[in-house]
């Protein structure tokens, strides 16, 4: 019996926030018919936005009333209000959803006020009758369960009313991917322009400095050289230094844009590569990715760009990990699956990796955490970071990679 009752009550709460719910619709429909005229006049346009998300509100707290009952989640499908005016206006009036929400509000107006009333009906007669019942007769409530039926029939009927349709979802997909491919181009503009003011900035402080030096001291040498060839030759030796230096300054820049060791070795040779200059002792694990395969096929290298991005993703992981982590030993593994690369970082080190003065500091090219999301996000990769304080710290990477 104590079981019935409490089963009772959670039915009844759920049916009386469904006619408060529902008393609410009533005024807000007035307030919908407020927004309509006002959108014709369109001077209450910017009404429109907020009216479409105030409704979502309603519609999504019925959600959770109705999967906290049902123990099954009503899912939701929205497209983004976002942008200017015009354009959150446009996404109000286009999305499937909006007009879902519509219909569930007129009719959860009228069944959650009638599920409501026959709750308290059920109530008023429940006690006496269960009660008679169970003294004379010896067996269960019969009229206390009705309620947890009628509580079925109210998250039977919200389902069916608020589960977005396959259109709205593909709609609100749709939209997702737009905003994020919006956020991902605007990281990968960002990223280029800091590459490209890191070349101009090594470019104008070191290989054209020194070539300016370099064709100082070549005319130098050209107008001391009758009347003294020793300094002539002093300066001409000067010269070639420069022109050492300057070349060093070049190839340096060259591998910031595209390592050179990438075209020569492949990735798992500069990876390897990179794990012996690290200063660190690490472990790369790299079986099936290039080279041949367990059953003697030639396993073909990732487009250019993923290794570029692989590299950099793992010099600025090592990097980092030799600057601050502490630790002594890391580990880079290269797996090859199917149309992805993913790449796994890990150093023993003291962690705290996210925190804000880690995830924005400088690496290489200036970029850090945020440089190396960036320049995955510009090739639709995903990233992680599993760096809680006192270690380990995990970076784990995904391309796609049409191998």
């Amino acid at each position: 019996m104590r079981e019935t009752v409490h089963q009772a009550g959670r039915a009844t709460a759920l049916l009386m926030k469904g006619a408060g719910l529902a008393l609410v619709s009533y005024l807000f429909i007035a307030l919908l018919l407020f927004t309509a005229v006002a959108t014709v006049l369109v001077v209450g346009a910017a009404v429109l936005p907020e009216t479409v998300l105030l409704l979502r509100r309603m519609a999504g707290f019925k959600r959770r009333e109705v999967g906290a009952w049902s123990g099954k989640p009503v899912p939701e499908a929205y497209v983004p209000l976002t942008g200017e005016l015009s354009e959150r206006v446009r996404a109000a009036t286009r999305d499937p959803s909006t007009y879902r929400d519509l219909r569930w509000l007129f009719a959860h107006f009228g069944y959650g006020l009638i599920l409501a009333y026959v709750s308290l009906i059920v109530w008023s007669v429940g006690v006496f009758v269960d009660g008679v019942w169970c003294g004379l007769l010896k067996r269960p409530a019969v009229v206390l369960p009705l309620l947890s039926r009628l509580a079925d029939v109210d998250a039977m009927w919200s389902t069916a009313l608020l589960t977005p349709s396959p259109e709205a979802r593909r709609s609100a997909d749709l939209a997702e991917r737009v905003e994020e491919l919006t956020v991902t181009r605007a990281g990968a503009v960002a990223a280029h322009g800091a590459e490209l003011r890191r070349i101009e900035r090594d470019l104008h402080d070191g290989a054209q400095a020194r070539l300016v030096a370099l064709s100082m001291r070549v005319g130098l040498a050209k107008r001391a050289y009758d009347k003294d060839p020793d300094a002539a030759r002093k300066l001409l030796d000067d010269a070639q230094n420069q022109a050492e230096e300057a070349l060093t300054e070049l190839r340096h820049v060259v591998r910031g844009i595209h390592p050179p060791i990438l075209t020569d070795r492949g990735l798992v040779g500069a990876v390897r590569a990179l794990a012996a200059s690290s200063g660190l002792d690490v472990a790369v694990d790299a079986d099936g990715v290039e080279g041949t395969g367990v059953e003697g096929e030639d396993l073909p290298r990732a487009p250019a760009a993923v290794e570029a991005a692989a590299y950099f993703v793992i010099a600025e992981a090592l990097t980092n990990a030799a600057k601050h982590s502490g630790s002594q030993r890391a580990r880079v593994e290269l797996i090859r699956t199917a149309g992805r690369l993913r790449i796994v970082v890990r150093d023993e080190g003291r962690g705290g990796a996210e925190t804000p003065a880690a995830a924005s500091g400088g690496g290489m090219g200036g970029s850090g955490l945020l440089g190396m999301r960036r320049r995955v996000a510009a090739l639709d990769g995903t990233m992680e970071v599993n760096s809680p304080a006192g270690g380990p710290t995990v970076i784990e990477v995904e391309l796609p990679c049409a191998w």
